[in-house]
């Protein structure tokens, strides 16, 4: 099999299906090759968060031109739905971080963003039953909620589709081909495939195929578990996404009786991305549900539902992705996401768009991001920095 495109996408989660429609949208021939099936790796297990708050000026850059999309699929995208859900979303700090999450808000608000901060007594409305005695401060964005993660990428790449991108899944991407120092496509178990420009948005398989071109970049698999529980009987599901600093979990609901929770520590980083996904271990599940509790002692009449592992690459120096130009003249970097990349994937395809058919992009200034930062010492650190989400 021999096919020609002008950009080869290797990966079809929801980055990789965000920059296929900028890409087919703009009139480019676009081939997006995906080893299992859409959204079948970090995107099909993401929690789907839709939110503003972090550190880095350029994350919320990223994600605020995002929730326009989310907020208006169908005027924007016009295929498939992305189920975004208005929740809110509130981030639970310490006392110690308070004076960061406040000059956070504030850059925040400079952007345009709709956030603020909120006192316990608006805490314990949003939230019913909260613990609030140990909060120092807590950032609030009413906009913010969730979506589909499955749904979006299948609605990026319908659209995608509508404007002539192909995609072809079961297919295994072994190694980019370059001629001399010009990529010319890429090598797969299905044969060759053409095209002057790959863009390498593979999740926990980035850096491999980033080494077949000789282009290191400090990306590993990185595991998380969540998992989803019954809300106790009588129960509203009317409370924010809560990413929780001081207790290190993050919760949120999905539908009329679910909630989703996630720990931020207990990560494991490294290993083979092709080593089977597990079922969260019992002792993790219960962690879950004491760091849940500690805030919403309600929880503890909740029951388990299911839960799951999930996959993706993290940037072991700063937990940023890693967007640009790389190596071979035609090949570009889009990885290293963290397991943050869901809510920023619109503006992030849009950029890469641009990057790529105009040599610069202009929706978001991404020229921090490229793989060069490493070698420079010009790791994505914010102005006032909470520290590493990922622990």
């Amino acid at each position: 099999m021999s096919e020609a495109a002008d950009v080869i996408v290797v990966g079809a989660g929801v980055q990789g299906a965000s920059l296929a429609f900028h890409l087919a949208r703009r009139g480019a021939q676009v081939l997006v090759v995906e080893r299992e099936s859409v959204a079948a790796g970090a995107t099909g297990r993401s929690s789907g968060f839709v939110r503003m708050h972090y550190d880095l000026e350029s994350d919320v850059r990223l994600a605020w031109a995002s929730l326009p999309y989310f907020q208006s699929w169908q005027d924007r995208v016009g295929a498939g739905d992305c189920g975004f859900v208005r929740t809110g979303f509130m981030q639970v700090m310490p006392d110690t971080l308070a004076d960061r999450v406040r000059a956070n808000v504030e850059m925040q608000q400079r952007i345009g963003v709709n956030t603020g901060i909120v006192d316990p007594a608006e805490i314990a409305r949003l939230l019913p039953g909260a613990v609030t005695d140990d909060i120092g401060v807590a950032a609030y964005e009413p906009e913010s909620g969730y979506a589909d993660p499955s749904g979006t990428a299948a609605g990026f790449l319908a659209a995608a589709r509508m404007h002539g991108a192909r995609l072809i899944q079961g297919c295994r991407v072994s190694a980019v081909a370059v001629d001399g120092d010009i990529v010319v496509g890429v090598e797969t178990d299905r044969g060759r495939f053409d095209a002057p420009a790959v863009v390498d948005v593979a999740g926990a398989w980035a850096a491999d195929l980033a080494h077949t071109v000789g282009v290191d970049v400090p990306v590993e698999p990185w595991r998380h578990d969540t998992a989803f529980f019954g809300l106790p009987a009588g129960r509203s599901p009317d409370f924010p996404i809560v990413i929780d600093e001081l207790n290190q979990v993050y919760f949120r609901p999905e539908g009329r009786d679910i909630m989703l929770v996630g720990l931020e520590a207990g990560n494991v980083v490294g290993g083979s991305p092709d080593r089977p996904l597990t079922t969260p271990q019992q002792a993790s599940v219960e962690d879950m549900v004491t760091r849940v509790c500690a805030r919403i002692p309600w929880m503890a009449d909740g029951t388990l539902r299911t839960a799951h592992g999930g996959q993706d690459g993290i940037t072991t120096a700063d937990q940023r992705p890693i967007l640009g130009r790389a190596g071979p003249d035609g090949f570009y970097l889009a990885c290293g996401f963290s397991g943050t990349g869901f809510k920023t994937a619109p503006a992030v395809g849009a950029c890469l768009a641009e990057l790529i058919l105009d040599g610069r992009a202009t929706t978001v200034d991404i020229s921090g991001y490229s793989l060069e930062r490493f070698a420079t010492g010009r790791l994505l650190v914010g102005e006032h920095p909470y520290g590493n989400l990922w622990r």
